[in-house]
């Protein structure tokens, strides 16, 4: 390759990366303006949403045209993070009102989003795209909000490739130390249906329910605590 060309090929990849970093801050900063002004006390306004979906649908036409590299983990896990909340945002206002996301066939295996590059569905956002590629992540469970107020909930700011680290860590500490979603009887222990759905993500290592909960709480609990799950709420996460 000769120097023109060298130079070019290098002009041409930081007018991309260029390109790229522009694209994922206006994401992340509009996407961050949408969760304060929708979001409040980990409920949605799906209402004011559907009265007024121009900011949302402008927002997702913004995350289109982005593609993610895995490489980049920060950004990536981010992005995709955003993209599969606001994704279930605009499943829901597309059918609103609902009472539930179970109640659109298909919500989270059949419809899908155009978002990233791809037309894809929520549980391949969840599970190809995070879970597949970082396998080690089980805080992913506390940070992706599924519509439903057995979910963790969801909070009124966007991820960031910055923040990141420590958001996963407060979320799963706020989620893990919650008495209502960690129920602690006796000697017994009820976990979110979460736990035992993705079973293995949180008994990596040879750890047991127990011990990856108290990896997170403030108050331990008794490792040899007889564990149980309690019915998953799906009824919406909706403003009242």
């Amino acid at each position: 390759m000769n120097t023109k060309k060298i130079f070019t090929t290098l002009i041409l990849a930081g007018f991309l990366n260029i390109g790229f970093s522009q694209g994922t801050s206006e994401f992340f900063s509009k996407a961050d303006a949408f969760f304060k002004t929708y979001v409040k006390n980990g409920r949605v306004a799906y209402g004011d949403i559907k009265a007024n979906p121009a900011t949302l649908n402008e927002l997702i036409d913004l995350a289109k045209g982005i593609e993610v590299s895995k490489n980049e983990a920060k950004t990536y896990q981010a992005f995709w993070i955003n993209g599969y909340n606001l994704s279930v945002i605009k499943g829901i206002v597309e059918n609103y009102p609902i009472n539930s996301p179970l109640d659109k066939a298909g919500f989270f295996d059949k419809t899908t989003y155009d978002i990233g590059g791809k037309q894809i569905t929520l549980n391949d956002i969840e599970n190809k795209l995070l879970r597949a590629n970082f396998p080690k992540e089980a805080r992913f469970h506390f940070v992706l909000v599924c519509a439903g107020l057995g979910c963790p909930p969801i909070i009124s700011n966007a991820y960031t490739p910055e923040k990141l680290e420590v958001q996963l860590q407060k979320q799963t500490e706020l989620s893990l130390n919650n008495p209502n979603f960690v129920r602690v009887k006796g000697k017994k222990v009820n976990l979110s249906q979460i736990f035992e759905w993705y079973n293995g993500d949180f008994t990596q290592g040879g750890k047991n329910l127990i011990e990856f909960v108290n990896l997170y709480r403030t108050e331990k609990l008794d490792t040899k605590a007889k564990v149980g799950y309690y019915p998953y709420d799906w009824a919406l996460n909706e403003t009242k």
